[in-house]
C-alpha cells in the first residue's frame, strides 16, 4: 500500500483508496470529530431531493453518503472508481457502480441531481469531471459539491493548515488508518485545493449556472451548489 501524489494519477489514487477502504469510515469520523455526519446531512438537504428522483452520488466510497441521500426517498446510485471502497460498503443496500469521474457510464440527462463529497479534489481534471457531471444531469437539475475548503478567518486558517493538517491528522491516521501514508496525500491535497471563489469559477466554467457556496466549520469545508441551465 502507498499514497498518491498531487499529479493524481487515477491508478495511484484508486489503489490508495483501495488500501484505506477497510477502516475508511472510522478514520473519517475520528478525523472530523464526528462532523462528517453533519456534512452528509447538509449535503442531502442542499440537494432538495424529492421521492422518486434519480440521484448520482459520485466518489461515494463505501456508500455511507448514498445511504444518507436515500433517506429523502430518491433513487440514489453510488459510483466510485475504487473497487475496494465499493466492496467495503457491500452491506449498504443502495445500487453501486464502478465508474470513472472523467467518463461516466450513464446516458445524457440520466439524473435529476448529482453530488460529489470529498472526491472532486482527487480527480485529475476538475473541470472535465464537472462537465461530465453536467452531461448526465437533466436540464434544470442540481449539483452539490461538498469539499474541503479554505478557512475564512486567518488565525483559524493558520492553525488548521499548520497544526491540524500537518500534525494532528497524520498522528490520528497512524493510530487508526489501514494505510496511514495515504493521509499525507490528504493533507497536501487539501492545502493545494483552490479556495471557494476559485472553485465556484471552475464550476461555472464547466457549464453550470447559479453557482453559490456555503461555508461549513469555519470554511474548512464548503458546500457548492449549482444548476444545469434549462
Amino acid at each position: 500500500m502507498g499514497r498518491a501524489e498531487l499529479d493524481k494519477d487515477p491508478h495511484d489514487v484508486a489503489a490508495m483508496f483501495d488500501g484505506v477502504a477497510r477502516r475508511y469510515d472510522l478514520t473519517n469520523t475520528l478525523l472530523s470529530g464526528g462532523q462528517d455526519r453533519r456534512w452528509r446531512r447538509l449535503t442531502r438537504e442542499a440537494l432538495e431531493l424529492r421521492p422518486g428522483q434519480r440521484v448520482l452520488d459520485l466518489a461515494a466510497g463505501t456508500a455511507v453518503s448514498t445511504v444518507e441521500l436515500a433517506r429523502s426517498g430518491a433513487y440514489c446510485v453510488a459510483a466510485d472508481f475504487s473497487l475496494g471502497m465499493l466492496q467495503a460498503g457491500a452491506g449498504r443496500e443502495v445500487p453501486k457502480v464502478a465508474a470513472d469521474a472523467l467518463n461516466l457510464p450513464f446516458a445524457d440527462g440520466s439524473f435529476d441531481a448529482v453530488t460529489i463529497s470529498f472526491g472532486l479534489r482527487n480527480v485529475k481534471d476538475t473541470a472535465r469531471a464537472l462537465a461530465e457531471l453536467s452531461r448526465v444531469t437533466r436540464p434544470g437539475g442540481r449539483l452539490v459539491v461538498c469539499e474541503f475548503a479554505t478557512p475564512t478567518w486567518t488565525p483559524f486558517r493558520v492553525v488548521y493548515q499548520d497544526v491540524m493538517l500537518r500534525r494532528v491528522l497524520p498522528a490520528i491516521a497512524r493510530r487508526v488508518s489501514s494505510n496511514p501514508e495515504a493521509y499525507s496525500y490528504l493533507s497536501e491535497s487539501i492545502v493545494d485545493w483552490p479556495p471557494q471563489r476559485r472553485l465556484a469559477e471552475i464550476i461555472a466554467g464547466a457549464g453550470w449556472s447559479r453557482v453559490a457556496w456555503r461555508d461549513l466549520t469555519g470554511g474548512a469545508v464548503a458546500l457548492h451548489r449549482a444548476t444545469k441551465p434549462a
